[in-house]
């Protein structure tokens, strides 16, 4: 009953390899804001609000058709950088490369630039396309942001040593590290990995385990701390220091995230230091919890090796009859999974749990599907960034075909609409051309003509009696007819008088004459302004008559066209749908296969375990006086 006597479990020394990963604060999932300070082009605003909404693809359509018409020129360049990471955030990197390969020409404002490359270099990273996320970071020319740039620095970190370059990824952490930013812990813990694949070793330990102490005022730290206490407990492990390595791995709290891997390697840090009884207390407390999580599986097989170091060799082999159980009752349980995850209606329903609102909506996709027995096997998966991208694509393209069949409806709307809109036009042209050719437009525009003249002239003669009002038009004929009376030139007191009255008139007339000449012409200028506006509505008339069905006939092409290439579209979205369905599904397939296999790997153990404690007890029974070590 050695296999464990090598070192650390091979379990163990798979886990130790996934902490030494780089890690980073959890990168947005949305673009990056717009650092426009005061918006001037109004459609650019509505784009804007949708955007920080959080409605991206409803933000992205509005902003696309203001660019197409032109209404968001005061912030081209914005507008751009905006287009590129909304086309990122929905998957689009091709499409968005092209947009950041234009904005990083000269002629663009550096800061949009190097902002334009980042942003590409961030989402790369995020859908593991690592060279390409490399590349776009070459091309920023200066620093970024303050903001920005220690984001920008950690990145470029991460990138190297996924491909291996731990000291070229240390040079640039080191610096990083010791920045008062948000992002120097997660700088401190890659600085620590880098120094340790690196061989440094001992500089490497000295970083994690000050990490390991640092207080920490949130939960992402303190998760921080928890995952460096962790991956310096399984180093001293691998370094069979087990009195540093029990140390570190006893800071990670009971009841987090890492608690049960902590538990796991505290077990054989105490088996380590030759004290096995010690090491039952974790590798027990590990058997009451969650038997999927992988910590929990191996306790299964540690605590019954603990047994038979310390010579219960019959409890030992009934734990490890326990554990054999326990497996054979988890591969069931992962074969209901798989079989329900190849049922065709599993994501359907999980769908109804959690509709679609928004395409590339940054809602986070943390509850598993209630339809799947036991869905807390797929808790691992469920966490990665590239199967939650997967999971997010088919939302998006199930959004997408379901967006495409209401265009389809409102298509056969709109085409209603255009059909009513041309009945009623040719209903109201012959009313409308025939109240317009009751207008004899040219003869009153020559009588104004005529009127215009007449006021003109009027209103140069001061004495001119065309302003009189009717009394005093009517006192002036009465007058006239006096004075044509042969009688009054007889009577020299009535010529006196009519002199007068006479004279009074044309004194009144004078006196009213600069008044009532510009009540005239302002009356002019408002006829001249109707028979103006009359001119323009005939004209429109008749440019309607000429424009209106071709209008009518444009809407019309471009409905077909759009029906036609929703007739395309439609059924490609749903192919690819299926096919992106079919991708999930075979994702957490093969990553409940894996756990079966493990499981599979587990038995074998066991019952190895078990064929060679009953071999001990055979030859301990054939032996002349001997007898079980755990019995009395």
């Amino acid at each position: 009953m050695n296999y464990f006597r090598a070192g650390v479990p091979w379990g163990c020394a798979l886990l130790m390899l996934s902490l030494m990963w780089p890690v980073r604060a959890e990168i947005q999932q949305s673009p990056e804001a717009p650092r426009s300070a005061v918006v001037q082009d109004p459609h650019y605003g509505d784009a804007l609000f949708h955007f920080y909404q959080e409605r991206y693809f409803s933000a992205l359509t509005l902003l696309m058709a203001s660019q197409h018409f032109e209404r968001v020129a005061h912030h081209a360049d914005e507008a751009e950088l905006l287009r590129g990471g909304l086309l990122l955030a929905h998957g689009l990197h091709a499409d968005a490369a092209d947009i950041f390969t234009v904005l990083a020409k000269p002629t663009v404002a550096l800061s949009v630039r190097n902002r334009a490359w980042y942003q590409l270099a961030q989402m790369r990273y995020q859908r593991g396309l690592h060279a390409q996320a490399e590349q776009a970071l070459t091309q920023i020319s200066s620093t970024l942001p303050a903001d920005l740039e220690p984001e920008r620095q950690l990145l470029q970190a991460q990138l190297r040593m996924i491909r291996g370059d731990f000291a070229g990824a240390a040079s640039v952490l080191e610096a990083l590290a010791v920045t008062p930013t948000p992002t120097a812990a997660y700088a401190r813990y890659n600085l620590g990995v880098a120094f340790i694949q690196i061989g440094e070793v001992q500089k490497g330990q000295t970083l994690l385990d000050a990490l390991g102490r640092a207080p920490a005022d949130s939960e992402e730290l303190r998760s921080l701390r928890d995952k460096a206490n962790l991956a310096l407990g399984f180093a001293e492990l691998q370094s069979q220091n087990f009195e540093a390595a029990r140390d570190a791995l006893e800071r990670v709290r009971l009841n987090a995230t890492f608690s049960a891997k902590a538990l796991l390697g505290l077990g054989w840090a105490s088996a380590g230091l030759n004290s096995t009884s010690t090491a039952l207390v974790p590798w027990t407390e590990l058997l009451r919890r969650d038997p999927r999580d992988p910590a929990v599986l191996e306790a299964h097989l540690a605590v019954p090796y603990a047994l038979a170091e310390l010579g219960a060799s019959a409890q030992a082999l009934h734990r490890y009859e326990q554990a054999v159980q326990l497996y054979d009752q988890q591969r069931a349980l992962l074969d209901e999974s798989i079989n329900a995850i190849r049922n065709s209606s599993l994501m359907s329903s999980w769908l109804e749990d959690q509709p679609v609102k928004e395409l590339g909506a940054a809602t986070p996709l943390t509850a598993l599907p209630e339809a799947l027995p036991h869905a807390a096997q797929l808790g691992h998966v469920w966490a990665q960034h590239e199967f939650q991208s997967g999971l997010q694509s088919w939302r998006d393209l199930h959004f997408l075909h379901g967006h495409l069949q209401q265009w389809q409806d409102r298509l056969g709307t709109f085409s209603d609409m255009l059909t009513h809109r041309r009945q009623a036009y040719e209903q109201r042209l012959p009313k409308v051309l025939a109240q317009a050719g009751a207008v004899d437009l040219p003869a009153l525009q020559q009588r104004s003509k005529a009127l215009l003249q007449e006021v003109a002239a009027a209103a140069q003669q001061p004495e001119s009696q065309a302003f009189a009002d009717d009394t005093q038009t009517q006192l002036l004929q009465r007058a006239r007819r006096v004075h044509s009376n042969p009688a009054v030139g007889e009577e020299p007191l009535l010529r006196e008088r009519l002199r007068r009255v006479q004279g009074a008139l044309t004194w009144q007339l004078a006196q009213q004459h600069p008044a009532r000449s510009r009540q005239v012409t302002q009356m002019t200028h408002t006829l001249e302004a109707h028979l103006q506006e009359a001119q323009q509505r005939q004209t429109a008339l008749i440019q309607a008559q000429r424009d209106e069905p071709a209008r009518f006939a444009k809407f019309e092409q471009r409905i077909q066209v759009l029906s036609t290439r929703l007739q395309t579209l439609v059924p490609r979205v749903s192919e690819l749908r299926q096919a992106q369905e079919a991708a999930v599904r075979k994702t957490m397939v093969e990553a409940l296969e894996q756990q079966k296999e493990r499981l599979v790997a587990y038995t074998s153990q066991a019952q190895l375990a078990m064929a060679q404690l009953l071999d001990r007890a055979s030859i301990v029974r054939s032996t002349p006086g001997g007898r079980d070590a755990d019995r009395p």
